[in-house]
């Protein structure tokens, strides 16, 4: 037991599962603003019809945060979406993933919380996601950050990110004290929004001062052994939710009488809605025994999945065919970002052996691509840096 407390509060777990569901949750949020782009005004904007009044009418019974609720003014609508599109990026790339976190949990809450009425599941999935990472390490491996970490980047006095600091900590103060954040709508009891930030911003000043002044000192330990823990909390947090996702999704369909007769896939591949390629669902829809086998297939994998996911070899099968299912998902009913949206949910029960060899073939296939000979050099003979060097970038960024 003792043991097993040492590497749970010292030791970070499952990093390149968190890597891959940092990058996979940020390329389907960042993707889907860029692809609504035409449609923005009228999905969160102010010409959607359902108005900021409306937004804050449900706000001051849900208690849900959107800093969209602030100001009806397009710019302030424009500033928030182009932000989101930037942080998504900057975090899919690994930039400061500590702060970029938070911030994409900022902007996404802000954004889905507008107009809750225009969501899919595929956005429930995004919007629980960027919960969890924003108390995870999703920067340790596959990251710029992890990349200063190898290279050795480590300095004494890291101004970008003090100013960083510096910058969000004046941002929330001039919210909260000019009046311009309605943060008191928002009230959670003895607690709001505003002090959950400002436990974030506190935090992550506490942790860089100590770095500095006491590197070696017990007040440093205990806050990367809470760090450590919290990341280790969050990574099982996610793939407890996914399993829940898959049991309540596989347990509402034994209920319907279309799953039970096998005849539910029918349904959506004649519908022109779901109906972008209509040859490949007319192909589909018009074999019933594939129908019958997909239907049944599908409500048995999801209802399995939580009680099997403790056997490694049946779980990585039910994880291939998970993932398959939801790119047939995307192809056939036109469902890109709610597939990517659980492709990458799916990803944190995905080996760690095989996410590292995926890891160096990506690297190597773009160091062939773009003729690198630096990138093809640090991928022969890269320097590997410690295990605290890699904590220590990560909890700075």
């Amino acid at each position: 037991m003792l043991r097993g407390w040492v590497a749970f509060t010292r030791r970070t777990i499952a990093p390149y599962q968190a890597a891959i569901v940092r990058i996979g949750i940020s390329l389907c949020f960042g993707g889907f603003l860029l692809r609504e782009w035409p449609n923005r005004r009228v999905l969160y904007g102010d010409l959607a019809p359902w108005s900021t009044g409306l937004a804050r009418q449900m706000l001051a019974s849900n208690h849900a945060f959107t800093i969209l609720a602030w100001s009806d003014n397009r710019w302030w609508f424009e500033a928030v979406y182009a932000a989101a599109i930037v942080v998504s990026a900057l975090l899919l790339v690994g930039w400061r993933t500590r702060t970029m976190s938070v911030l994409f949990m900022v902007l996404v809450l802000s954004i889905q919380n507008r107009s809750v009425l225009v969501g899919d599941g595929g956005d429930n999935v995004v919007h629980l996601m960027a919960i969890y990472l924003a108390f995870t390490r999703c920067g340790t491996v596959w990251s710029l950050d992890a990349r200063a970490a190898r290279l050795g980047r480590l300095v004494e006095r890291d101004v970008t990110g003090v100013a960083l600091w510096l910058l969000l900590g004046a941002a929330l103060a001039y919210c909260q004290l000019s009046g311009f954040a309605t943060l008191g709508m928002l009230d959670m009891g003895a607690y709001d929004w505003g002090t959950v930030f400002w436990l974030f911003w506190l935090f992550v000043g506490a942790r860089e001062w100590l770095r500095r002044r006491q590197p070696d000192g017990e007040g440093a330990d205990l806050l990367d052994a809470l760090t450590t823990m919290v990341h280790n909390s969050a990574m099982l947090v996610i793939a407890v939710e996914v399993c829940f996702i898959y049991a309540t999704a596989g347990w509402y369909k034994i209920q319907g009488s279309l799953w039970e007769g096998g005849t539910a896939l029918y349904f959506p591949l004649h519908l022109a809605y779901f109906d972008p390629w209509p040859g490949l669902s007319a192909l589909l829809g018009g074999n019933s025994i594939l129908v019958c086998l997909i239907t049944y297939g599908t409500v048995m994998v999801q209802v399995s999945f939580p009680f099997l996911v403790f056997n490694r070899r049946i779980k990585n099968v039910l994880l291939v065919l998970m993932m398959i299912e939801h790119a047939a998902i995307a192809v056939t009913l036109g469902l890109p970002f709610f597939s990517l949206a659980m492709i990458a949910a799916d990803a944190v029960f995905l080996p760690t052996g095989f996410l590292t060899r995926l890891g160096e073939g990506v690297a190597k296939g773009v160091a062939r691509a773009t003729h690198s000979p630096v990138l093809r050099q640090s991928i022969k003979r890269p320097r590997r840096a410690t295990e605290s060097e890699q904590e220590t970038v990560s909890l700075i960024r």
